[in-house]
């Protein structure tokens, strides 16, 4: 195994973390999120050469998961794929769990998936506890800007946790 690829692989299983969460948020059903994954290893890897080191490999790969993600969620394989999960109110997540936490878990990516691709980033910046300027930097807006939008995220989250009547998170 070549020295880049050795480095790779030890810096995304690191950080591997970031690409399920990103994976869950953007997918509500299990092969998808698995095909996203996978989707995003694989774009990563296929940037990692131009990856200049000049900000942490996590930042690079926070940046590089979530456009994969958004990129992923608006093909059109997807796209169609998404308008025809619910049919007849079937949905096609049907995943049993048991544990409360599990079910708070499932209940909060169900109602984050509900959010356009970029509270659903602003989301998880915040969730995985980036500063305003921390998440401005990522998204390239100004910080003002992504504390206006993500006050407006929350709200919306807010708003579909209590419709679904899973206000406790």
């Amino acid at each position: 195994m070549s020295s880049p690829e050795k480095e790779f692989l030890e810096k995304i299983e690191k950080h591997k973390g970031v690409v399920f969460k990103i994976s869950k948020m953007y997918m509500d059903n299990k092969d998808d999120q698995n095909d996203l994954y996978q989707e995003i290893i694989y774009q990563a890897w296929k940037s990692y050469g131009d990856f200049q080191k000049r900000s942490d490999f996590s930042t690079w790969l926070y940046r590089t998961a979530l456009n994969t993600a958004i990129v992923f969620l608006r093909s059109e394989k997807k796209r169609s794929f998404i308008q025809n999960q619910n049919i007849d109110g079937l949905s096609a997540r049907q995943e049993p769990y048991n544990d409360t936490d599990d079910v708070n878990m499932k209940r909060m990516y169900e109602a984050i998936n509900q959010l356009s691709p970029i509270d659903k980033a602003l989301i998880f910046f915040f969730l995985e506890g980036f500063s305003g300027k921390e998440i401005a930097l990522q998204l390239g807006i100004t910080e003002v800007n992504t504390r206006v939008k993500l006050k407006r995220a929350k709200e919306k989250l807010k708003e579909i946790i209590t419709r679904q009547g899973t206000g406790s998170y």
